[in-house]
Parts: C-alpha cells; sequence; structure tokens
C-alpha cells in the first residue's frame, strides 16, 4: 500500500509526526494528497502551511575556531522570531553542522538539515529557511569573523602571512571595515571587464549629458572609473577609523611593522535579506482574512 520511503516524504512535506504520517497513509490507502489533506484537517500539517511563505527575516551567524571560520544566513519570517532563543540555537546548530563537515553546497546543507528545519518551524510557527555559507579554512594566517546589529550584517575575512595577535588586530579592522563600507571587490583587478566597461558607459553618457566637452570625456571617464574602484574595492577604500589612509596602505603599515608580508586573501559579506521580497501585507486585513477562513 505504501513504503517507509512514503512516510519520510509526507513527513517532510508536513512537518506531523511519523506516526501520525503512517495512520494518514493508511487511512487514505497511500495516496500522498490525500494523506497531506488528511493531516491537515486534523491540524498535524505544520510545515506544509508555511512552505509558500516568505522568509525575508533572519539573521547572520559565524563560528571561528583555530584557523576555520563559517558565515551563515538562515531566514525566518518575522524579527520577532529572529530575535528569540530557539531560533537563534537553530542558527548556531547550523553553523556547527557547516563548521563540523565537509559541505558541498547550499542544497547539501539544506538537504542535511531538512529534518531540523522542519522540527523548528514546527515549534516556532513560521518559515524558516536556510540560505547560504560560506567556510574558510587558512593556511598561513587567521580567519577573522565580525557580526554587526545582532546579525543583520556579517563578515569573515582571512588575512595571510602571520598568525601573530597583530594579525588579529588587523583582520578585526578590516571586517569592521567591510561591514561599514559594503565593498563588492578585493582589488581592481578583480572587477570584471564587463563591469568596468557597463560603468564607463554610463560615466560618459552622465558626462556628455552634462555638457561636458568631447575632448575631456575619456580623460573624466577614467578619474570617475577611479573613484568607481575607490569606492567598491576593499583595498581602494579610506579605512573607517582614519581616512587618510587606504585598507592597502593599513595592510602595509602593518607588514612593514612586522617585518612580515600580510595580505587580505578573500572576504564574504552577507546583509541579512538582501535581494529578499519583504513581506508587506496589511495587518487588519490579514486578521480579517484569518477571520473568513
Amino acid at each position: 500500500m505504501f513504503t517507509g520511503s512514503d512516510v519520510i516524504a509526507l513527513r517532510q512535506k508536513t512537518g506531523a509526526g511519523v506516526l501520525d504520517c503512517k495512520k494518514a497513509l493508511t487511512e487514505t490507502n497511500g495516496d500522498m494528497d490525500k494523506a497531506v489533506d488528511y493531516l491537515r484537517e486534523k491540524g498535524m500539517a505544520t510545515a506544509a502551511k508555511k512552505a509558500s511563505r516568505i522568509a525575508a527575516e533572519g539573521i547572520v551567524a559565524a563560528k571561528v575556531e583555530g584557523k576555520t571560520g563559517v558565515l551563515v544566513e538562515v531566514n525566518c519570517e518575522t524579527d520577532f522570531v529572529a530575535k528569540g532563543d530557539q531560533y537563534k540555537e537553530f542558527v548556531n546548530d547550523v553553523a556547527d553542522y557547516v563548521f563540523n563537515n565537509d559541505v558541498a553546497d547550499i542544497d547539501a546543507l539544506v538537504a542535511a538539515k531538512n529534518d531540523d528545519t522542519i522540527a523548528v518551524t514546527a515549534k516556532i510557527g513560521e518559515k524558516i529557511a536556510i540560505r547560504r555559507f560560506v567556510k574558510y579554512t587558512a593556511d598561513n594566517g587567521v580567519i577573522e569573523s565580525y557580526i554587526h546589529m545582532g546579525g543583520k550584517v556579517g563578515v569573515l575575512v582571512e588575512i595571510d602571512g602571520c598568525t601573530c595577535d597583530a594579525t588579529h588586530e588587523l583582520a578585526h579592522d578590516v571586517a569592521l571595515q567591510i561591514a561599514a563600507a559594503k565593498p563588492l571587490y578585493l582589488t581592481a583587478a578583480e572587477v570584471p571587464a564587463e563591469v568596468v566597461e557597463h560603468e564607463k558607459e554610463i560615466l560618459k553618457a552622465q558626462a556628455l549629458n552634462e555638457g561636458k566637452p568631447a575632448a575631456i570625456v575619456d580623460r573624466m571617464v577614467e578619474g570617475r572609473v577611479k573613484k568607481y574602484y575607490d569606492e567598491y574595492c576593499l583595498m581602494n577604500q579610506a579605512f573607517v577609523k582614519d581616512p587618510a589612509m587606504t585598507i592597502e596602505k593599513l595592510v602595509k603599515s602593518y607588514s612593514d611593522k612586522m617585518g612580515k608580508t600580510l595580505t587580505v586573501k578573500r572576504f564574504t559579506r552577507f546583509e541579512m535579506g538582501e535581494g529578499l521580497e519583504k513581506k508587506s501585507n496589511d495587518f487588519a486585513a490579514e486578521v480579517e482574512a484569518q477571520m473568513k477562513k
């Protein structure tokens, strides 16, 4: 009539217990759709009711120990839930899993934590979605993380060249810079050629629309491209703690002081919910809709 795999599939769809799923399939002669309806009618289907909701709140969390660091973003529906201990415990559990396992990609992580996600969704009463993660392991340097505003922004950065306290100090300042200044690239050389050309086209049109002479437009465009690099490339950015110094000069100053060559190897910045659609239903209308049901 039905198999153990059917029971597992029904549990994944609804978040109901194994015995309840087994009973539902028994009562419906193994019909999956009818079993879902059966559980919903009995008030047992929890996660399924939330599958179509928008999870655009949440937190970014980090875990750094020794030479390894991870950064994860897990979303929920409301800021209220994101501040709860139960939700934070789940996010930290996801970070621990990534830290302790070789996770291929986000699909593998979601699959591995599927049962736990269903369970916490059922307990909390909101849709929970593991969105993204990154994991760094340093060869000859340090990993530093920075979490801002209780998880609204998270940064992971690797500084190569030394593992001493001064390198950690530098890495902390660089992480603060990344959180505050939102760089998109590490260096100007990393900016894709098509991005540079696109910016040049826009900047050239702007200059011509401003009535600038065609003879000097190209020179103006090059100057404005440099400003683009200064704004979006980490090493070109003015240091937020001392705008007279760029990050490149900050790293060099530490290198000179320590007698070692330090480099910012890579970084990741997650801003919670960036790019996700926010739910904007009118609260009174939502209550009225629920009352009609």
